[in-house]
């Protein structure tokens, strides 16, 4: 009987071609939104390390005290360097990193190559494991070169194919604001989205990888300024870069990687423990006033998610219940105006489950001629993304095998739903007041 039916829904839609490519586009258009909105979505608020996520860690420690905290009492977002400094020398997490960001100018050894300014950041060795960052050739520096601020560096396979060909380039030197740095490593792809590891001081999608990554020390000891985010109640009172590490400005972002529940209770005493000796010092004049948020929750609190992605989905979400009620109106309008051979085939001894397989099946065929061209609309709303967003947030976007499946699978679901009020009508036309008025 599936055939068949198939067949009397392939002469129905046929019998009014005009109403059926109304119902096709309605479903067509309104799946598209929503599936290319939600490709921007998903690709936005993923997790950008699933396998990890629950164990990284980031604290807050408040060293402007309540006067100058905001209107939701939280602490500053990043830290000053003397706390880093601090935190770094407790070392009370398996893994840890002080991180702020540098962009030094880089001065090519090849002949004909101009001098630029490398991105990247100035964290400690243990950064890379925490973050599980992959090298393609070499390793991280070890903790005796940050205690002894070796002046080496790891750097991008991007970086490594613009000087060096792509070669492993561990062992060669590179210059980094005028002093010699040693290659140790050059990491393989890698550009996490968002750019989990210094939410403050990075923007959060970014669609070129870093350039580049030196010992913490190494940067401070040779003046390689913070690029990224200060924030100051006051200013420093002393001038330069120096006054900055002086001050209680913030500018230093901070991750651990907490492996089970009693070390992130371990650690948060221990925050409110150095908060506390700090307020004996004289320092601070307040009661500890810490935050120990994990990775999800701080990307969450620091709204990496942009508010339009959401918006736009919902609008997106809103704009497909409109075509599924405007399409549920046309299969009704479309199922009534068959009430006669309804009820000529009920009289004949059809029961109603064969007139619900009938029409729904029906529904389903215009479902899916809607997914197939709702396929191609994403596509093409994929494609274009860029149009309405930033550029780096839609290359996050993609067309995969999963989006197209999901889209075809939302178009057939949401047209049986729309289907189900017409068909329920029309499997309860009386045949008697048919057959009489005919």
């Amino acid at each position: 009987m599936f055939g068949y039916y198939l067949q009397l829904g392939l002469r129905s839609l046929k019998r009014n071609k005009a109403l059926t490519t109304l119902m096709v586009m309605t479903i067509a258009f309104g799946v598209a939104a929503s599936m290319t909105t939600w490709a921007v979505f998903h690709a936005v608020s993923g997790d950008p390390i699933p396998q990890k996520s629950a164990r990284l860690f980031v604290p807050q420690i408040d060293n402007w005290g309540p006067e100058r905290r905001g209107s939701d009492g939280n602490p500053p977002e990043a830290m000053d360097y003397a706390d880093a400094v601090n935190l770094m020398r407790a070392h009370r997490a398996r893994y840890q990193s002080a991180i702020y960001r540098i962009s030094p100018s880089l001065v090519p050894t090849k002949a004909g190559q101009h001098p630029f300014y490398a991105g990247g950041h100035a964290v400690f060795g243990e950064f890379f494991p925490m973050v599980e960052a992959p090298f393609k050739y070499g390793r991280a520096w070890t903790a005796t070169d940050d205690a002894q601020r070796a002046r080496v560096v790891v750097i991008s396979s991007k970086l490594d194919d613009k000087l060096f060909g792509g070669a492993d380039a561990t062992g060669k030197t590179i210059n980094l604001d005028g002093h010699d740095f040693r290659v140790v490593g050059v990491l393989d792809r890698w550009n996490p989205q968002p750019r989990f590891y210094d939410v403050t001081n990075s923007s959060h999608f970014n669609s070129e990888e870093e350039d580049l990554f030196v010992p913490f020390n190494t940067a401070i000891d040779t003046g390689m300024e913070n690029n990224g985010t200060t924030n100051c109640y006051k200013s420093p009172d002393e001038p330069g870069f120096v006054g900055l590490q002086r001050s209680e400005c913030v500018w230093v972002s901070f991750m651990v990687q907490l492996d089970d529940a009693s070390k992130v209770a371990a650690y948060k005493q221990f925050l409110d423990g150095y908060a506390r000796k700090q307020q004996q010092a004289g320092r601070f004049n307040w009661a500890p006033n810490n935050r120990l948020r994990d990775l999800k929750a701080w990307l969450a609190y620091e709204k990496v998610v942009p508010a339009n992605t959401k918006t736009a989905l919902l609008v997106a979400l809103g704009l497909l219940i409109v075509c599924l009620v405007n399409t549920t109106g046309l299969l009704l309008a479309k199922f009534l105006r068959r009430s006669a051979e309804i009820g000529v085939r009920r009289a004949l001894g059809a029961p109603r489950r064969e007139i619900y397989r009938q029409f729904l099946i029906e529904a389903g065929m215009v479902g899916v001629a809607g997914g197939a061209l709702g396929l191609v609309l994403t596509g093409l709303g994929v494609l274009g993304i860029g149009w309405v967003m930033p550029s780096d947030i839609a290359a996050l976007a993609h067309v995969s095998v999963s989006l197209l499946a999901l889209t075809l699978l939302l178009a057939i679901v949401a047209t049986a739903l729309a289907g189900l009020y017409p068909t329920f009508r029309a499997a309860h036309v009386r045949p008697a007041w048919q057959l009489k008025s005919n």
